[in-house]
């Protein structure tokens, strides 16, 4: 028994269909071996990883765009991995990582699901130095700074693990903290485009939701075609 009950739901993106193994709502909960509580995820904080959240949609259709060549990329708070698994689709070199001790297993059946390889994966604490994770040409993340602290945690991940000409992508629903976070990233010479973006079909203009895209010492020039959600 999983102590917890999944679903399949399909996500088309870039009208390519992806399935995708989630918990069933967000009341799921089963951590019998205390091994979430011990990294500090709360019962209530348990089943955030196990859902397709709009924010994680929109990353995932600016990494239908995104330019890979050459690029080791580096999602933070991969969850279902949908993201992770459009870039595995496209060929990317991509490391998936979250802190949730279900996000592997949820990882690597979703890879199956869609008759992809295994993606590479790293289980990561944002205040936990890594040395052995090495730098990345691309950092992306979506919804990860629904928490003031969250904002400090990021950019201390980035300023370890960015390489020096590195572009990082955040999808973030209007929580209040980007800009924070956009000051902080300019501290270490990073320049930020900011688009803003639809959540749902009902987000109407002015849109809460936005697609930041950073890049050190200057502006992003061509920044991802404006983004819809399908």
């Amino acid at each position: 028994m999983l102590g917890y009950s999944v679903r399949e739901i399909n996500q088309a993106i870039g009208h390519h269909p992806y399935r995708l193994r989630v918990l069933s709502d967000r009341q799921q909960f089963g951590d019998p071996d205390g091994r979430a509580a011990a990294l500090g995820i709360s019962s209530a904080q348990w089943s955030l990883f196990g859902q397709l959240w709009p924010a994680g949609r929109l990353l995932a259709q600016a990494m239908y765009r995104f330019d890979i060549t050459g690029k080791r990329i580096l999602e933070l708070g991969c969850g279902i991995g949908l993201p992770s698994l459009v870039l595995q689709q496209r060929g990317a070199n991509v490391v998936a990582s979250d802190a949730h001790p279900l996000a592997e297993v949820f990882l690597a059946y979703n890879a199956a699901l869609n008759d992809l390889p295994a993606l590479h994966y790293r289980q990561l604490r944002w205040d936990s130095h890594l040395p052995a994770l090495g730098t990345f040409d691309a950092i992306i993340a979506s919804d990860v700074l629904y928490e003031r602290g969250q904002a400090e945690l990021i950019a201390t991940v980035v300023e370890r693990h960015a390489h020096p000409e590195a572009e990082i992508l955040l999808t973030d629903p209007g929580r209040g903290n980007s800009a924070r976070f956009s000051r902080m990233l300019s501290e270490q010479d990073f320049r930020v485009d900011d688009l803003r973006c639809p959540m749902d079909d009902n987000d109407a203009p002015p849109h809460r939701g936005r697609l930041l895209h950073f890049k050190r010492g200057t502006i992003a020039s061509a920044l991802i075609a404006r983004t819809h959600l399908t």
